[in-house]
């Protein structure tokens, strides 16, 4: 079928197919079946893309931006599905929510990034996923507010959705604004900006002007700290300038926190640090508090006091709530699906080849916030073992290792789980630790307590954009090694099976450090290596040196 195109430029005839255009049904829904698309005939480059495999990305975050622009070009047929059609830079949300940047500044078209690739991206929303069937569930409201549901058939599929952030059963909580996306960022500026003016007009009583001039953060994490001090930056900065002067001296912010510190994750020395920071600027900081229940002028919180826990009551007029991260609808639908294999209440648990975890080996993957990596080394023990027990004729639960044996079994381990590898640097003292009956082997027992220890050691990857970041580019490596590899499978009529560890190593985290802006001062935590920067005449810089280059250090 072909379509007259008219605007500004003749385009001529341009041909689409009727499948594009009139999708069959099928699939467990009798939902209509996209396997065309109505611009896969656009160029003569993407016509040849139609046979390739399906690749088809949910999610326009870190990860699947890392992923686009890791690809190679040509390899497959790519299709993007997201309600946002933009990227956004998400560590300078907080700047901003104030007008320290301008919106635009954060955005990026994914259209623009779908094109490096020749790929397609569809405005729409994933629902489900039919594993049998490779198909993925899609739905979008049409123009007459009605939605509309049909399947994206794939031969890959990565999971990258994001999170939403975690409500942890408190009540009141759309009385609180949220700090996830671009609307959510400019709905917090218009929101201060409203209760500013508020507090200045004539009829607005001195207690509630306090009231609006309350600015509450609940969670003291990265966001809920950059966030309160980007408030206070503008509160005190800008505010001299435009409005009244005593809203300065009523205006209070609050960062409501239920662990012992602030920037839990980071150093204990960079977390007070941060504390005294705040407590010279004036930034409330409640710690061992929970919120209870966030009604519309107040909030009331429980707080440990010695040994008690005390009952408080906090007026506010603005409420920030950043309090982690929960699954969204879709994740936790595939990991219900998914059964027992999913064990994780927070994210969809992956292998360290980013593959879902029960799902089709080779076909799904998951990256960000909405996945983790599992770490279960000791579950494995007998995959590590089986060689050396078949060259010794043995059992793997009979085995004993010898020095050398145990020494190509770590090998074995740092090659599967990359994570673990700082815990296995030193493997003649391990080897001697848990021989612990000094036969100068280890037994099976001796082992599976070994690596027992390991997994007690190892952590959850961080939440972060540098981790999604890393996650993308390391699939799409994988993904452009496995297109090259393909060819000739098939050429030789082999089964190629599942080709992830067969072409590239399993997925190792880099972390590069974490920084936190807390008002006209940072702090720097990486490796162990521990910066802040501040200014010495404060006192809260008692501690700490400066060196030749004026960088600030924990003494």
């Amino acid at each position: 079928m072909a379509n007259k195109a008219l605007g500004a430029q003749e385009c001529g005839d341009i041909p689409v197919s009727e499948l594009a255009l009139s999708p069959q049904k099928g699939g467990p829904k009798n939902l209509p079946i996209a396997h065309v698309l109505v611009d896969d005939e656009d160029s003569p480059q993407m016509s040849e893309q139609k046979e390739k495999p399906k690749l088809v990305i949910l999610g326009t975050g870190w990860g699947s931006v890392a992923l686009l622009k890791t690809l190679h070009p040509g390899d497959y047929h790519v299709t993007v599905v997201s309600p946002s059609n933009h990227f956004l830079f998400t560590p300078m949300l907080p700047s901003a929510t104030v007008g320290t940047l301008e919106f635009r500044s954060l955005v990026e078209p994914v259209r623009r990034i779908v094109q490096r690739v020749r790929g397609h991206f569809l405005k729409a929303e994933a629902v489900d996923v039919e594993f049998s069937d490779k198909l993925v569930e899609v739905v979008q409201t049409d123009a007459q507010g009605k939605k509309v549901h049909f399947y994206l058939p794939y031969d890959k599929l990565v999971i990258g959705v994001g999170s939403v952030t975690n409500p942890h059963g408190v009540k009141g909580l759309e009385n609180c604004n949220y700090l996830k996306s671009i609307d959510d960022a400019r709905m917090i500026r218009n929101k201060i900006l409203h209760n500013l003016e508020l507090a200045c007009l004539p009829t607005t009583s001195d207690a509630e002007r306090r009231r609006l001039l309350s600015f509450v953060v609940s969670g003291g994490g990265p966001t809920g700290v950059e966030f309160a001090a980007e408030l206070y930056d503008m509160l005190n900065e800008d505010l001299l300038h435009s409005f009244p002067k005593i809203l300065r001296n009523e205006v209070s912010v609050h960062v409501i926190q239920s662990r012992g510190h602030i920037l839990n994750t980071y150093d204990e020395a960079l977390s007070e640090y941060a504390e005294k920071r705040f407590a010279h600027d004036q930034v409330e900081v409640l710690t061992n508090a929970r919120v209870q229940e966030v009604q519309k002028d107040k909030i009331v919180f429980s707080q440990k006091d010695g040994d008690q826990v005390v009952t408080k009551e906090l007026p506010m007029g603005f409420c920030l709530w950043s309090t982690g991260v929960a699954q969204t609808d879709f994740c936790k639908k595939v990991a219900e699906k998914l059964g027992s294999a999913q064990t994780n209440r927070h994210a969809i648990e992956t292998d360290t080849h980013l593959r879902v975890i029960g799902a089709p080996m080779g076909d799904i993957y998951a990256v960000g916030d909405c996945s983790t990596v599992q770490n279960n080394i000791a579950d494995h023990i007998h995959s590590f073992l089986r060689s050396i027990a078949w060259q010794k004729g043995r059992d793997p639960q009979s085995v004993h290792l010898t020095f050398a044996d145990w020494r190509g079994v770590a090998q074995k381990v740092k090659e599967r789980f990359p994570q673990a590898t700082a815990h296995l640097k030193r493997v003649d003292r391990l080897f001697a630790e848990y021989d612990r009956d000094k036969s100068g082997t280890l037994d099976f027992g001796e082992v599976h307590e070994l690596l027992v220890q390991i997994d007690k050691k190892l952590t959850s990857l961080p939440a972060t954009a540098q981790r999604a970041n890393q996650q993308g580019q390391y699939l799409g490596r994988k993904f452009n090694k496995i297109a090259s590899a393909l060819p000739g499978l098939k050429a030789n009529e082999v089964d190629y099976g599942d080709l992830d560890e067969a072409v590239y190593k399993a997925f190792e985290y880099h972390h590069l450090g974490s920084l936190a802006y807390i008002g006209n001062a940072a702090i720097f935590d990486f490796d162990g290596l521990n910066f802040s920067e501040c200014e010495f005449e404060d006192e809260d810089c008692a501690g700490y040196g400066l060196d030749e280059e004026g960088v600030v250090w924990k003494r």
